[in-house]
């Protein structure tokens, strides 16, 4: 049921793709003005990620997810109301808080309601409906946004409506059950209070590595979509199919290669090949720009994702305490909500001084020293559990 839920909320996402086309080509900001107004959204996603992180662990998962998505709902019809460049920045902050707060508190239900030997599988069968909703998002923003951009927010608007009342109908007396059980448990044991993550070296330093991954993954949310219209010279509606082909994909391939690394990889080389593989996906746009270059490009980048996110969510999982995974899952979040800061505005001004050939290679260069990082890190913060990586 939460990937339901997360299947319907997500099949609403076609603001994210097409707000730097909405930008450029409708409101007619500069690149690098749009570059600007999009890292907005990422200093939302920071703030969100750690609101919701901290308010998970003292209200609980249920209530963040309900107010998260039922929040996001009047903040989606209001964008088309905003048209300059700091209309538009403020209403994308806001939208971004309410939208993220949700991430943390997702990933602490998903820990809550998996067995422990299935947690990387079950953070892929939420990434299935995540990457399901996201093959149909796209590829419908393309055609409406064709016809008009406001029908891209309202329709974004609905799904988070449709989503925060299957959740709360299902959901709630749940969450009653399970607060009573809580509650008994809290009055036998001594609940142990644990490190805050914000004082775990080992885990910081693999969050910035997280971010750095998150600055070339990212692209494909902001400059990739520009660089598809403005260079590889594709409709709105190719956009959107070469996007929804990317869900599509991920959703055909996931729980595959997942159980296929969990058999044959530790957590450290599957990181790294994941890693790698988006880096060898962008740095291939710099050579050739023809539709089947392309095609294949994304499908790396797909397969690459596979390897590479839900198991940074498992790394987080494994890293955290029973009373501090909100907390963990936020701070992991963060570095993937400043990547959102970091990365319009930097590949945009790279792009716009140096031309896309540069900035995909250069993100083809980062993206292997990242994966190199990776092999590394996972093991030696992971040390003490040897068994799983």
């Amino acid at each position: 049921m939460l990937a339901l839920v997360m299947l319907i909320n997500r099949s609403g996402s076609m603001v994210l793709p097409f707000l730097g086309v909405y930008m450029t080509a409708h409101l007619k900001f500069s690149i690098e003005n749009t570059g600007i107004v999009l890292s907005f959204f990422g200093i939302g996603s920071v703030i969100g990620s750690w609101l919701g992180g901290f308010i998970t662990d003292k209200i609980g998962e249920y209530r963040v997810q309900y107010l998260s998505l039922l929040l996001s709902v009047p903040l989606f019809c209001l964008i088309p109301l905003f048209k300059t460049e700091a209309g538009v920045a403020l209403i994308i902050l806001l939208q971004s808080i309410v939208s993220d707060s949700f991430r943390p508190a997702n990933s602490v239900a998903i820990t809550k309601y998996a067995k422990p030997e299935n947690i990387t599988r079950a953070f892929s069968l939420n990434r299935m409906a995540v990457n399901l909703g996201f093959s149909i998002g796209p590829a419908l923003g393309g055609i409406l946004s064709a016809i008009s951009y406001d029908f891209l927010f309202y329709s974004n608007a609905f799904a988070a409506l449709m989503a925060g009342l299957l959740y709360i109908s299902f959901f709630y007396k749940r969450n009653k059950l399970a607060k009573i059980k809580a509650r008994k448990v809290q009055e036998v044991l001594e609940i142990k209070k644990e490190n805050s993550p914000y004082r775990d070296g080992k885990f910081l330093i693999y969050c910035f590595f997280c971010m750095l991954f998150s600055i070339c993954f990212f692209q494909l949310f902001s400059t990739l979509t520009i660089f598809y219209k403005d260079t590889a010279h594709l409709s709105q509606q190719n956009i959107g199919y070469i996007l929804g082909y990317s869900g599509f994909l991920v959703v055909l391939l996931e729980m595959g290669l997942v159980q296929i690394a969990e058999k044959y990889f530790s957590l450290a080389r599957t990181m790294f090949l994941g890693t790698f593989i988006c880096g060898l996906s962008y740095a291939m746009l710099g050579f050739d720009h023809s539709i089947m270059t392309l095609v294949i490009s994304m499908s790396l980048l797909s397969a690459g994702e596979i390897w590479a996110l839900p198991f940074m969510s498992t790394i987080t999982a494994l890293r955290s305490g029973k009373n501090n995974k909100g907390a963990y899952m936020g701070l992991n979040g963060i570095s993937f909500s400043i990547a959102f800061i970091i990365t319009p505005y930097l590949g945009t001004l790279i792009a716009e001084k140096f031309g896309f050939n540069s900035l995909w290679i250069g993100t083809g260069v980062l993206a292997t020293m990242i994966a190199v990082g990776f092999y590394f890190i996972v093991p030696w913060m992971l040390k003490e559990k040897e068994a799983e990586i």
